[in-house]
């Protein structure tokens, strides 16, 4: 199946300009261009996309993403360099998973606190209020 750009625009929620960037800086592979000009993403291309997408959802540089794609390249004797590259993607990852969970906590704990306090009808802050209703 082939795609226009506006649609893999839509499918990834990505804007036209940062795919002509992937592009531009070697992350997808060349996109087949019809004679008018207009791009055609195949599947695989979309593979390729998708990829990427899940590498920079999880904070992966784009220069690591190039590297990345540059040893894919290279084929198997890059397997154990990707591999590792992978490993600390997502040591990476549970890093900022645990950082999350614990503001989460304390999220959780001030809309614990703000929920009693509306329930009480008073504010620390503002010891009166509610004594006048």
């Amino acid at each position: 199946m082939v795609y226009t750009i506006k649609e893999v625009s839509e499918k990834f929620h990505l804007n036209i300009p940062t795919l002509h960037y992937y592009e531009k800086e070697g992350l997808l592979p060349p996109i087949k261009r019809l004679p008018n000009g207009n791009r055609e993403y195949t599947d695989k291309d979309l593979e390729w996309l998708a990829l990427i997408c899940c590498f920079r959802n999880t904070g992966m540089s784009i220069s690591n993403i190039k590297h990345y794609f540059e040893l894919c390249k290279l084929g198997k004797e890059s397997v154990n360099e990707r591999h590792k590259m992978l490993l600390d993607q997502k040591e990476h990852i549970q890093n900022e998973i645990e950082v999350l969970n614990a503001s989460l906590i304390t999220i959780n704990k001030k809309i614990n606190y703000y929920e009693k306090q509306q329930k009480e009808d008073s504010d620390a802050i503002n010891p009166i209020k509610g004594i006048f209703k």
